[in-house]
């Protein structure tokens, strides 16, 4: 266990500035990483109990945008406890090696997809919500991984920061605890999961508070397409390592998808900087001049001119 504490400590401390900073993304880089010395099987029972607690804190600072998005996002919250059991089952049963596989190939393409900024608002949230939630429940309980299609779904039905945040903090929380109790039951809290825990604990605890620091000074959608570049590159340097493990393509040849990953990935990347940065950039400055504008308009802050206190005392 001490030959990976300070890669797994290093990986953590990373992963929780990102979660500081996006609300999300803690699993999402960590789990890519962490994988290419653990197993699933050993990894997630360490890391669903502290996801807990960091979805809580997410929910707890957002909360009062909680009213404005519980009843929207609830089909998924339901349609995720059925999605959890069958994804334990799965991590109970399936070998470490193809599990690992499975998940850098469910992992890239939502991935890539929130890369591309894909977009496509969906009119009935009620009806695919139950089983968008039970996919987004297998998935969690196999990988402890959801922000990426969580992240994909809530951009595309327009939630606005706040509402996005608060959602995600409510769905994330629902899942970790869902997937809490679904691996104690299936006895899955072994002796060398729970040992990892001191070794992520203090990096989260110095990570966190960074990352809320540091999105204050940074542009929070640079920082976030940055840090899905770095996941694509390393989910697909895991497939290209397991293609290889499990005898699916020898040599160099394995490593094929790695490069691939990185051309297109550069693409999207040049793609981002050149058209939607630009363009994010402008949008912003439009609505700080319009805040700007309506300070100027109503100093008391309350949507109305203020009223000097001499002409009040006349009234």
């Amino acid at each position: 266990m001490e030959s990976f504490a300070l890669p797994l400590a290093v990986i953590t401390f990373g992963a929780a500035i990102v979660n500081g900073a996006l609300g999300y993304g803690f699993s999402s880089l960590t789990v890519p990483l962490a994988l290419l010395f653990l197993s699933n099987r050993v990894l997630n029972p360490a890391l669903v109990p502290i996801e807990v607690a960091l979805n809580a804190y997410v929910l707890w600072v957002n909360r009062e945008a909680l009213p404005n998005v519980s009843r929207r996002v609830l089909p998924i919250v339901l349609g995720l406890l059925p999605g959890v059991l069958f994804g334990t089952a799965i991590v109970s049963q399936v070998s470490p090696g193809w599990l690992k596989f499975a998940t850098y190939l469910v992992l890239l393409p939502l991935i890539l997809l929130q890369a591309a900024g894909f977009r496509r608002p969906l009119r009935s949230e009620r009806g695919i919500g139950f089983l968008f939630g039970g996919g987004v429940g297998v998935l969690y309980s196999v990988t402890t991984i959801s922000g990426p299609p969580l992240a994909v779904a809530l951009s595309n039905q327009g939630f606005a920061k706040k509402d996005f945040r608060a959602a995600l903090g409510f769905i994330r929380l629902a899942e970790s605890s869902f997937t809490a109790v679904a691996y104690g039951y299936a006895g899955l809290f072994s002796q060398e999961s729970l040992a990892l825990i001191p070794m992520i604990l203090p990096s989260i605890a110095i990570g966190v508070p960074i990352g809320a620091y540091l999105i204050h000074h940074i542009r929070a959608e640079t920082f976030r397409r940055v840090c899905m570049s770095f996941d694509a590159w390393v989910v697909a340097f895991g497939i290209s390592t397991l293609l290889r493990d499990l005898e699916l393509a020898a040599g160099y040849s394995s490593f094929m998808v790695m490069w691939v990953v990185i051309v297109v990935d550069a693409v999207l990347l040049y793609r981002f900087f050149k058209i939607h940065a630009p363009r994010i950039e402008a949008e912003e400055a439009r609505e700080a001049e319009r805040r700007a504008h309506q300070a100027r308009a109503f100093p008391n802050g309350k949507g109305q001119f203020a009223v000097p206190a001499a002409n009040s005392a006349i009234d």
